[in-house]
């Protein structure tokens, strides 16, 4: 049963990804019933104001808050979607290691012949397929709710847009899962990732009314999530490489982390 790390941790999280896809079903769908709604009150968009609104670090770059893909963005892809995901991320990257430390769970993994670069790369092999599947769950229930009150969006379009969502998440499920493996506590892990999840966050919303973050936006986890707009353009292959090596060095450095730890069984 404990022979292989990845399904040892895929079956631990069952019961909270379980629970997460229900949740996430249910947000995304209502949301999207929400839009018959939206779609013929074009005075909204005057909330909007002009590009240095503050209302555009809460809703993105969009133009028009009535169309499918305003819609979505400002209500789902924007914030809804990243936050939640994120949130799910830390979650499990700081539980992977650090809380399974505190738990004194980990002399069970080790009490088998594995090295502990395999358990840190099986563990986060597990949060990504974990969030890969809320991923898929939340494109389904858009994919429905689309069809329900016939938004005529691009479910391809949507899926790329939710794909760029998932990377986000898997690197800051991978960012947690490193500092969980260099500090080995649990709470300090879901302190630093959530301040740097905001941190990342503020710098991209907030750079059309704050010139002075401009140049800063490139160090931004969400502006290669976003900055492209994939709902509308597609997943911008450069973004998604970013933040696939982003999420690769930061296993190289959970590994190494992990490795020269002492670690309290």
């Amino acid at each position: 049963m404990l022979g292989n790390v990845f399904l040892k941790s895929l079956r631990d999280q069952r019961r909270p990804f379980t629970w997460w896809a229900i949740g996430l079903i249910a947000v995304t769908l209502l949301t999207v019933l929400f839009y018959p709604s939206f779609q013929d009150s074009t005075d909204l968009n005057e909330v909007l104001g002009d590009d240095n609104s503050i209302m555009r670090a809460f809703v993105g770059d969009v133009e028009d808050l009535t169309s499918p893909e305003g819609f979505l963005n400002s209500q789902l892809y924007f914030l809804l979607v990243p936050v939640l995901l994120i949130v799910f991320a830390v979650s499990a990257g700081s539980g992977a290691i650090a809380g399974e430390e505190e738990k004194g769970t980990l002399d069970l993994l080790f009490s088998h012949p594995v090295r502990r670069s395999v358990v840190v790369l099986h563990k986060l092999a597990a949060v990504v397929v974990s969030i890969l599947g809320l991923a898929f769950l939340i494109w389904a229930a858009v994919a429905v709710g689309a069809l329900m009150v016939g938004m005529d969006v691009s479910l391809v379009r949507a899926g790329e847009a939710t794909l760029s969502g998932a990377l986000l998440g898997a690197l800051f499920g991978a960012f947690g899962l490193a500092v969980g493996c260099a500090t080995g506590r649990r709470g300090t892990t879901i302190g630093v990732s959530g301040a740097a999840a905001v941190l990342g966050y503020l710098v991209n919303a907030l750079r059309p009314v704050a010139d002075a973050l401009e140049p800063a936006r490139f160090l931004s986890p969400f502006y290669y999530y976003i900055g492209a707009d994939p709902l509308v353009n597609g997943l911008d292959p450069v973004h998604a490489a970013v933040m696939v090596a982003g999420i690769a060095v930061l296993s190289l450095a959970a590994v190494a982390a992990f490795e020269r730890r002492d670690v309290a069984v």
